[in-house]
């Protein structure tokens, strides 16, 4: 599951690292960067497309900003309905909401890591409160991450002139090596080998693609950090810092 995320990359840097066009109409900076990223937020993507109209010219990545928590085409209204912020790889051919997309709109979801909770006792008086303890996993070496994600057109059918709207989710998959041992699911993370072949807009093939990279997947670390981030009010490079407290915890399914 990967349902809280931190970043800090904005779109015009991306655009220069991807050698993509940034759609965002942002110009970045440090306000860009995001420690608790929620659902429902608008997050930056990668995708890959054609010139709207013009199927022949050069296919270019592009950045743009989709709302996180995917929207199927066919809803009534956004947010009705199971919030679509996660995809589980095992079965998102075969569903609804996502198998069209799968096919025709595969995207990146850039992000510097993710958290995962498990619940603590407080004390060892078994009536004591538990409590929600994060994880955030990260890189070593400190690069960003990309996770696939797929992505949705919504046009408004009560409004049909208003500005389309774009949204994402992010794959997941079996928790492989040392993530297994903060929760079963992770966010499916994508090497750049595989990038090209998964943004392609001219290709439907995929099933190669959804499958957890063991080398990224040794390479993320994994800390203890603030439960400051339990709440999505809270912001700030703070809640990336090492949590000093005793690890006690005890696996949970979240999702």
């Amino acid at each position: 599951m990967c349902g809280r995320y931190a970043t800090t990359a904005d779109p015009a840097t991306l655009a220069v690292e991807l050698d993509a066009v940034n759609e965002t109409g942002e110009s970045g900076g440090p306000d860009s960067a995001d420690y608790n990223v929620a659902p429902t937020t608008p997050v930056l993507t990668v995708v890959a497309r054609h010139d709207h109209g013009d199927p022949t010219s050069p296919v270019r990545r592009r950045i743009r900003r989709m709302r996180w928590g995917l929207v199927p085409s066919y809803a009534t209204e956004p947010g009705k309905g199971a919030p679509l912020f996660n995809a589980r790889s095992e079965t998102v051919a075969t569903k609804a909401a996502f198998r069209t997309s799968l096919r025709f709109k595969r995207c990146l979801v850039p992000m510097d890591g993710w958290y995962e909770w498990q619940t603590e006792p407080t004390s060892s008086d078994k009536a004591a409160k538990a409590v929600k303890v994060p994880y955030y996993m990260s890189r070593g070496d400190g690069q960003r991450m990309f996770m696939a994600g797929l992505w949705s057109v919504w046009h408004d059918p009560e409004t049909p002139t208003s500005p389309p709207l774009l949204s994402t989710t992010i794959l997941t998959t079996d928790a492989v090596d040392q993530l297994v041992n903060v929760h079963d699911r992770m966010p499916l993370i994508l090497p750049p080998d595989r990038w090209d072949a998964w943004l392609d807009p001219d290709s439907v093939g995929h099933p190669d693609l959804i499958r957890p990279s063991l080398e990224s997947a040794a390479a993320v670390e994994i800390r203890r950090v603030s439960r400051k981030v339990n709440s999505v009010r809270n912001n700030g490079p703070d809640l990336l810092a090492p949590d000093t407290g005793e690890q006690t915890g005890e696996q949970i399914s979240l999702l």
